[in-house]
């Protein structure tokens, strides 16, 4: 293994699960400043994995082997996605490879557990909470695939190292298909991190709470499963955006170096949108999504009718 190689797995592993609780950090330290409030440090998130992992797991009443188990497969599941996302394109083989379909079916399975485990207490919240996030999760997806599709035309394959490597550079932006496929993930990457206008992640209203209805139930360790595995999400997805469908250098070093700086301008664009937008009707969410994958349709488009 190369030096570069070996520092692109370090920052690959050790970024996604040492540095990815401070990405949402960043974003409702920023959110704050924006509304004229001090807001929590950047460092909070650190503080309640801190504060959860020293309290006792709780199981409500009726729970089965399936509640208990759901946090350590969505853990798992989110560690299989940091070693499949590469950060730049000499990024070594974990294990998982890095194909973009092995990273789509983990992130499906970490959803599904999460929606086991609100089936198997029975928790009216909960269960509301896990049902819109199923049905949100079919208008995410199909935009998550044909974003990913525009990319994976673009470097003919789709391994992820070499997506990275043949969407870098000034070149590829001479036609419009790039673009239309970073439009399309920009709404994959609000609905997927629970953003505004799709979810809120400062609500506890459990009448309009998607993504935290199903936690309700979890306490403890288990709660800190799956609290860190959601700041994953944000660093898996704030990943790609950055090394995918921004432009982005070649060379190791060159992406290595950029990396921090695309995730601090993603992170304060997903405080910019935050504070400029309310949460949507839930019924409006798969149109907003629609607009997404309408804008990949045309980016594969454009893509196809550029190589003839």
């Amino acid at each position: 293994m190369s030096v570069a190689s070996a520092v692109s797995a370090a920052a690959q592993v050790l970024g996604g699960i040492a540095l990815a609780p401070l990405l949402p950090g960043v974003v409702q330290h920023w959110k704050a400043r924006l509304q004229g409030r001090r807001g929590p440090t950047p460092l909070q998130p650190y503080r309640e994995l801190r504060r959860l992992w020293g309290k006792s797991v709780v199981d409500p009443e009726g729970a089965g082997p399936i509640y208990r188990l759901a946090p350590a497969v969505v853990a798992a599941a989110l560690v299989g996605g940091v070693l499949v996302v590469p950060v730049t394109e000499v990024a070594p083989t974990l294990g998982l490879g890095h194909d973009a379909l092995v990273l789509l079916g983990l992130l499906a399975l970490a959803r599904f557990a999460v929606a086991t485990a609100a089936w198997d207490v029975s928790n009216g919240f909960s269960l509301m909470g896990a049902s819109r996030d199923l049905m949100l999760s079919v208008f995410v997806e199909a935009t998550f695939v044909l974003s990913l599709a525009v990319v994976s035309l673009i470097a003919g394959t789709t391994d992820l190292r070499d997506v990275v490597a043949g969407t870098a550079g000034a070149g590829v932006w001479g036609s419009p298909a790039l673009a239309l496929g970073a439009v399309a993930f920009a709404f994959v990457a609000i609905a997927e991190t629970g953003r505004q206008p799709v979810d809120n992640p400062d609500t506890h209203l459990e009448l309009t709470m998607i993504h935290e209805g199903p936690l309700l139930e979890y306490a403890g360790r288990d709660l800190a499963y799956l609290q860190w595995a959601a700041a994953v999400r944000h660093w898996l997805v704030l990943v790609l955006a950055a090394q995918v469908f921004l432009p982005h250098p070649h060379g190791v070093w060159a992406q290595l170096a950029v990396l921090p700086v695309a995730l601090v301008v993603l992170c304060a664009a997903l405080a910019v949108v935050e504070t400029l937008l309310a949460k949507m009707r839930v019924l409006l969410v798969p149109r907003l999504l629609a607009v997404g994958a309408v804008a990949a349709l045309l980016g594969i488009a454009a893509w196809i009718a550029g190589s003839a």
